[in-house]
């Protein structure tokens, strides 16, 4: 197996709710492919998509009766600069997000806070000296020493 990621999705309990709060909310701009019950939006090297939650956890051959809480996991947006990190946080605060934890200095040397969408799903925005960022905006970590 390539050491790869390709498609994260979100199971969404409202996926027109969801599409607005990203594409229009946070201006992203989603792909015209997909059948309706998906919005796909390219995401640098990564498709990112969002799908109803029973349907997702049907497709999956998943019961959906849990589902509330911390689901373990978090997505990241790391910035090009600390300033960044606060301005992205606001946005998404515009956008109808709940910022669970406002951007502060980290212990590993970055600047980084927390959101959650409006299905709960937890994004990181944090700068970290270490990444780089191409111009394509996809992340590159320091050669090993």
């Amino acid at each position: 197996m390539e050491q790869r990621l390709s498609l994260i999705t979100l199971g969404v309990t409202d996926l027109e709710r969801s599409r607005s709060f990203y594409a229009d909310g946070l201006g992203w701009t989603p792909s015209t492919l997909g059948s309706g019950e998906v919005v796909f939006f390219q995401a640098a090297g990564v498709v990112f998509g969002l799908y109803g939650r029973d349907a997702l956890a049907a497709d999956a051959g998943l019961d959906n009766s849990e589902g509330s809480g911390f689901r373990g996991m978090s997505l990241a947006y790391n910035t090009r600069s600390r300033d960044e990190v606060d301005a992205v946080l606001a946005l998404a605060e515009r956008a109808g997000a709940h910022i669970t934890k406002p951007a502060e200095e980290a212990f590993w040397g970055g600047y980084s806070g927390y959101f959650a969408d409006p299905d709960g799903h937890l994004w990181e925005v944090a700068w970290n000296p270490g990444f780089e960022i191409d111009a394509a905006g996809h992340v590159r970590l320091p050669p090993d020493p």
